[in-house]
Formats: C-alpha cells, structure tokens, sequence
C-alpha cells in the first residue's frame, strides 16, 4: 500500500513539475512583411542589438492604434535613452489600404520601424485578433509579454514591463 501511495504521489509530482520546465518559448514565427518600400523582411531576423523590442500591431483604419503610437512617439527617445528599447510597428492594412501607409506614416514623422503585414500572415501566426496588439520581445527573441488594446496612457504600463525585463535580463548575467 505504502508503495503504490509513494508511486501515485511521484507521478503527480512528475505531473504538475515537469510541465512547468519544459513550456514551449514563443519566438518570432517565420514569416515575411515588406518593409515601407516593398522589401520583403524575415520576421524571425527582427532584433534589437541583445536588446528588448516592441512589436506593435496597427492600421491606418484603427483610432486607438494611432493614439497609441502618437503617444509614444512623445516618449519614444526617452525610452529609447532610458533603456535602447525600439519599437517595430507593424501595419495589418490589406491591398486596398496598405499603398496609403508611407505617407500616413511620413506625415505623423514617427521614428519607428515599420513593416506591412498586407496578407496578415504575421498577424494569424502571433494569434492577434485586432488591433492595436502589442508584443515584448526580450534580447534573445522570446516573446515575454503581450497585450490587445489600448487606452491613453497605457504606453507608460509598456515601458514598464521592458525595465522589469532589463533588471530581470541583468540579474541573469550578473550571475553568470
């Protein structure tokens, strides 16, 4: 009896342990956006020096995609001083809409990288449903965090989550 309670206990502790490590890391998919001239760029090559990044889905149609991108841009070269974040925004205009978005963009004078996702590949393969979708990448390309909508003033949530990632990141290499 002891013997089938100590296997039963093991089991469960293999059960509920063993998952907990072995949890699949999100990675950028491989799929392929162009860039603002029709170049097409591998999204799994997106990086940021060892640095984390911000992927940001939006579209020219979405009212709170462009409030959250003119809000950042307020702030953007304070984060990017404060922490060497960037961002990579990424429209998911389709055909019809998508031949605006160079000069949309030139217009706002947003400092970003920005890529069209025309086909929405890259949207169904990262699972966003609807814009604005927002993404943190770490320095070694996990995605560590990710959030759907926006509402003013949640940009500054966002910056927080990449300092808590920087003191995480730096924590990890000081004990190496």
């Amino acid at each position: 009896m002891k013997k089938t309670i100590n296997l039963i206990t093991f089991l469960l502790i293999i059960t509920l342990v063993i998952p907990a490590f072995s949890q699949d890391v999100k990675t950028l998919p491989k799929v392929t956006v162009k860039d603002l001239k029709g170049v097409p760029v591998e999204v799994s090559t997106f990086s940021n020096d060892g640095k984390p990044f911000i992927i940001d889905f939006w579209a020219t149609w979405c009212v709170p995609c462009i409030r959250e991108l003119a809000n950042i841009n307020k702030v953007y070269e304070k984060w990017q001083t404060e922490t060497g974040v960037k961002l990579i925004a990424i429209s998911i205009d389709d055909s019809r809409t998508s031949k605006k978005v160079p000069q949309f963009v030139k217009g706002r004078n947003w400092k970003y990288e920005f890529y069209i996702d025309e086909n929405s590949d890259l949207k169904r393969a990262m699972g966003v449903s609807s814009p604005p979708h927002t993404f943190i990448v770490n320095g070694k390309g996990e995605i560590v965090w990710e959030h759907s909508g926006y509402a003013d003033g949640a940009e500054e949530h966002v910056i927080e989550k990449v300092k808590e990632l920087l003191k995480t990141d730096n924590k990890v290499e000081e004990t190496k």
